[in-house]
Order: C-alpha cells, then structure tokens, then sequence
C-alpha cells in the first residue's frame, strides 16, 4: 500500500446534501421532468429527447449561459423535442492522462481537489435548475459518486470504456431514472444489450460498503456512439443497416421498452464535430423511411458548446472545449430548428 497515499475522508453523500440541499419546488421539477423523459423512452411520448451540450462541462459560467441559451431554444420546440442538457462533470480519458472534469479539477489548471469537486458540481447543477429549470445529464464514470447529485439529475450515460463493468451495470439498475448504455469501443452491439439486460434485472451487490438490493430500471436503453476497429480506425453505426440490425437483435430479447439514442460524435463522426449536422438529418430520413427505426430511435445526443472546435487547457477562450471538439452555438441553434422541421 505505499504506492497510495490516503490524503482525507471525503464527505459521504447524505452530508453533502445536507449542506446543499435541493428544494421542494426544485425536486417537483426534477420528477416531473423524469416522468417525461420515462414517457418518452417507453413510447407513450413521441416526443424526441435531445441530450446536448459541451463534451465536458468545465467552466460554470460558460456551462449556464449556454443551458440558458438551450432554455430560449426549448420553449420554441416544446411540442417536438424535450431538451436535455449535457452537464458531464467528469471524464473518462483512454490513457489516464488529461483534464479528468470538473469533479478532480474545478479549475482545469489548479491541482485536483476532489471535495471541492464534489461541491463545485452539485452547486452547477443546482444553479443550472434554479436558473434555467433544466435538469440535466451526467455520466457515471464512478458509480459510488452518483449518489451525490442523484436527486438532480434527469437522465446518466454510461460509456463505451464503462458499459462491460459489472459495478456500473448493476448500479444502472438500481436507479430511478432512464440510463443509456453505450457500445463498447469494439463496436460488439451484443455487450451493449448484455448491458442493458444487466440493468434491468434486480441484483444484490456492494454499493458504498452496504449490501444492496436492486429493483430492476426497465428504462435502461442502448446508445450508438460508433466504434474503432483492429486497425486503429474510427467507424460508424448509425446507417441505416445499424439501426435495422439493433432492430433485430432487440426482438430477439425479452427487454422492456425498447429504445436506443444515436451518438452523434465520437467515432460516429470521426470525432468531427460538424459532421453531426449530416449524421443527425440522414437517422432523421431513416426514422421516416422505416417505421421500426421510427419507433427505436427516441433521440440524439449532441456535444455542442459556444465556440467551435477546442482548445487547449490555459488557453482561455470562453465557452470553447478544453476536450473533444464541439458544434458552436450558431449551428446547433439551427441544427436544433432543422430537426424539429423533420420530425
């Protein structure tokens, strides 16, 4: 054990509430806002979910005047697509190396402080519903620390490095809100459902040192986010031959509501960002022309921010990624009128 230092006991959930709490007005608008995007999933909604946002949220006043921006945007498109904003706060890095989120960094240049962290993102995520009325999307990179914002958020991604872990399949079943599975980075569509299937079983496991029971979330669902081959190479899955073959291999297991969201970036784009204008109006085309892709595909994720393209840490040009490259504000605002216009 002398290769890892103890530094301090963090807070555990319960107390970090304590401290900041959510109200009851804004724990009304988290439920009501769970239910639909529940409805959603399940079909009894055909409205069409839209998770978009910075590839990763790391700066609080960038992240809210874009979600503010999103909020003007939402009331015009309300009767076609319910807005989910993407608050990821921590990020999974292929290699270890690189700005780790918010949650390690609340200053991307400042060493990690991960009590801070834990503050500084339930603050962001209370700011961003008291201000805006969104609740938002995290991922679940570390599933013993979902308990800390678990109260605020609308919907968790579980990503293509995460899905096969045993923990995070079991704790997606244990939670109350719609999880999304993405495919692991082999592309193996099969894993992805195993996760799914995972997720909406009932288990009995470890989860922060207590022995847990799980109920079971039949709003678990797949996610499409592209993948890498042997070669090193980035392909897609979003073509309409991929989603009749998610079509397919759904109906061959017993799973409640059927759904799967098409990640737009990432290797589906080649992780070109401008690429995500074309990838979302050609699944549009495909949901028209296919009833059981209409019926599958319940929405899109979106990395978008306000500034094209990224930059590097230090950098300081406002509300541009320090991670993956983002859609600017200009087009995602058309990009979001267009596929309102096809829906």
């Amino acid at each position: 054990m002398m290769n890892m230092q103890f530094e301090k006991k963090l807070a555990i959930p319960m107390e970090v509430k304590e401290m900041y709490p959510l109200s009851a007005n804004c724990a009304e608008i988290v439920e009501k806002r769970q239910a639909e995007i529940k409805n959603i999933i399940s079909g009894k909604s055909d409205k069409f979910l839209l998770i978009i946002g910075p590839c990763s949220a790391d700066n609080e006043d960038s992240v809210l005047d874009y979600v503010s921006r999103l909020r003007t945007v939402q009331e015009k498109v309300k009767d076609k697509i319910f807005i989910i904003p993407r608050i990821y706060t921590n990020k999974p890095r292929t290699t270890g190396e690189g700005y780790k989120g918010m949650l390690h960094q609340p200053n991307p240049q400042d060493i990690p402080d991960l009590f801070k962290g834990i503050v500084t993102i339930r603050e962001m995520h209370m700011r961003v519903l008291n201000e805006t009325g969104f609740s938002s999307a995290d991922e679940m990179l570390y599933p013993e620390n979902h308990k800390y914002l678990d109260d605020l958020l609308a919907y968790v991604a579980v990503g293509a490095r995460s899905v096969e872990n045993q923990q995070h399949r079991l704790t997606a079943s244990g939670l109350d809100i719609p999880v999304g599975m993405k495919n692991p980075t082999s592309g193996d569509l099969e894993v992805m459902l195993n996760a799914v299937t995972a997720a909406q079983n009932r288990h009995t496991f470890i989860y922060r040192g207590w022995q847990a029971h799980s109920q079971g979330n039949k709003y678990a669902h797949t996610v499409l986010r592209g993948y890498v081959n042997k070669h090193g190479a980035q392909l897609p899955n979003y073509h309409y031959e991929d989603l009749i073959r998610l079509c397919e291999l759904y109906e061959k297991r017993n799973l409640q509501n059927p759904a799967a969201i098409i990640d737009t970036n990432h290797s589906n784009s080649g992780k070109n960002p401008f690429e995500q204008i074309r990838i979302a109006k050609e699944v549009l085309n495909s949901k028209k022309y296919n009833s059981q892709i209409n019926s599958l595909v319940k929405g899109f994720m979106i990395e978008s921010y306000i500034e094209d393209g990224r930059q590097n840490v230090g950098e300081g040009i406002y509300g541009k990624s320090i991670t993956d490259a983002c859609l600017g504000w200009d087009k995602t605002e058309r990009l979001i009128y267009d596929i309102a216009e096809m829906l």
